[in-house]
């Protein structure tokens, strides 16, 4: 093995750590991006780490630097810090962190992507290189957009970051003839579920689901805060308390917008999902196929062209596939 690919995976090595560390914050650190560093001095040892915590509190290269221990500061000068997004150069709701790693006179930065953020967007980068500092940049890329595929979905397309999901049958239907609710997910994945909405910001689904199943839409089986509850329907009259009624999607994405909601999730129904798929107005699909048949009932919507299979899981008979374009980098 030659000296550039072992750097390149000892790069990779501690770049893994950091997307470790980052999904620590998955919870608090929203609306900001959640980011890991890692502080390495020059013989591999790790002397610093941290992430971001909480939005308004210290960054990840802020509570990198804070856990060095006294002892350890004096080898900065030759160490590596290792971020997975790119140190912001703006005064926020706290200092630059490109300002902070300059200050720390250390060797070399490596930053897993860039910040499409507008007030980053190379900044960082840039600020770092003309103070001297080795600066390399895409280590583990695909894995560090995809960590922040909300943020980063909100910030360049200017919408909230869309995942469609439903639950089917083996035979293709989301429920029973006439619409009747038939149980299709399991304790298991229904508590995955959940765990999927206290990851997001919104959750929709259309009237007719509203009215017949009465889904409470919150996040009982998991740990975290509830969506904020939408319903798409031309008729606001019965709309219960603690649901918010759009009239169209487009007054939907543009009021998620407006809030800085990063994220949306469509449960359903049937009509609801096809009218996002009908507009390719999606990022993600979520399709949960359970081991029963139903032979006659509601059908589960068609998978549109140009997707691919992203993941699969089974879960005791329970297969959820997630899908996403294929022409779509992150």
């Amino acid at each position: 093995m030659n000296t550039e690919e072992i750097n390149r995976r000892t790069d990779e090595k501690y770049m893994r750590r950091c997307l470790e560390l980052a999904v620590n914050g998955r919870q608090n650190a929203k609306p900001n991006p959640m980011v890991g560093a890692v502080i390495v001095s020059s013989d591999g040892r790790i002397i610093g780490e941290g992430y971001h915590v909480r939005c308004g509190e210290g960054h990840a290269e802020v509570n990198a630097f804070a856990s060095v221990k006294p002892e350890d500061e004096a080898l900065l000068g030759e160490a590596t810090v290792y971020v997975s997004l790119e140190p912001c150069s703006h005064w926020g709701k706290t200092p630059p962190c490109a300002d902070l790693i300059i200050s720390k006179h250390v060797r070399r930065v490596v930053c897993g992507c860039i910040d499409p953020f507008a007030k980053v967007q190379g900044r960082g980068v840039k600020k770092l290189r003309d103070a001297g500092i080795e600066v390399t940049v895409g280590v583990l890329e695909k894995e560090c957009l995809a960590l922040n595929k909300r943020f980063i979905t909100f910030n360049t397309h200017h919408r909230p970051y869309i995942l469609l999901k439903w639950a089917q049958s083996a035979d293709g239907f989301i429920s029973g003839e006439g619409g009747r609710q038939v149980a299709l997910s399991s304790p298991f994945t229904q508590m995955l579920v959940h765990k999927l909405r206290a990851e997001n910001d919104a959750i929709l689904v259309g009237r007719r689901t509203l009215d017949g199943d009465h889904p409470r839409l919150n996040v009982r089986l998991w740990a975290g805060r509830d969506p904020e509850r939408l319903v798409l329907t031309h008729h606001r009259e019965g709309v219960p308390e603690g649901f918010r009624a759009f009239d169209n999607i487009d007054s939907v994405l543009e009021y998620l917008y407006s809030e800085g909601k990063q994220s949306l999730v469509v449960e359903g129904g049937a009509q609801t999902l096809q009218a996002f798929l009908d507009r390719g107005l999606w990022d993600e699909l979520r399709v949960e196929t359970a081991p029963v048949t139903l032979a006659a009932g509601v059908r589960a919507p068609q998978l549109p062209d140009g997707i691919e299979l992203e993941s699969q899981q089974d879960c005791d008979g329970q297969i959820i596939r997630v899908y996403r374009k294929a022409t779509q980098e992150a």
